[in-house]
């Protein structure tokens, strides 16, 4: 390469903006079909497992707490899923959704990639 080269390619980036975006303060708006972290509405479950059945990571779990009163608790490792989407197509009830706005996911402690919905108190 030639020198003269590096030197205008040098000169012609000190005046143009960079092409990077400061994510933090400046954030663009997501797509309505992005798959973030998976959403449980108990009601209507009847834990019949077959989300649990068709993970490809293992990344739910349905704990039955009271079968006849239609009463369970679900156990999500976020940091196993794969936000494939196979859940929520097995889902007959649609009591499951991957929420597009909960994307940002990124954190230093282990124990919050485990989410439990549910009532509180039950177990």
């Amino acid at each position: 390469m030639k020198v003269s080269t590096l030197f205008g390619n040098m000169l012609h980036s000190l005046f143009i903006r960079p092409a990077t975006r400061s994510y933090p303060q400046v954030r663009t708006p997501v797509s309505e079909r992005l798959r973030g972290r998976l959403v449980w509405r108990s009601v209507g479950c009847t834990g019949c497992s077959l989300c649990v059945k068709d993970c490809p990571a293992d990344a739910i779990q349905l704990i039955d707490i009271d079968r006849a009163n239609k009463q369970f608790k679900l156990r999500y490792y976020v940091d196993r899923c794969t936000f494939c989407g196979q859940c929520v197509q097995s889902c007959r009830f649609n009591c499951l959704e991957l929420a597009h706005d909960q994307w940002e996911l990124a954190t230093v402690q282990r124990n919050a990639f485990v989410i439990e919905y549910g009532e509180e108190g039950v177990l």
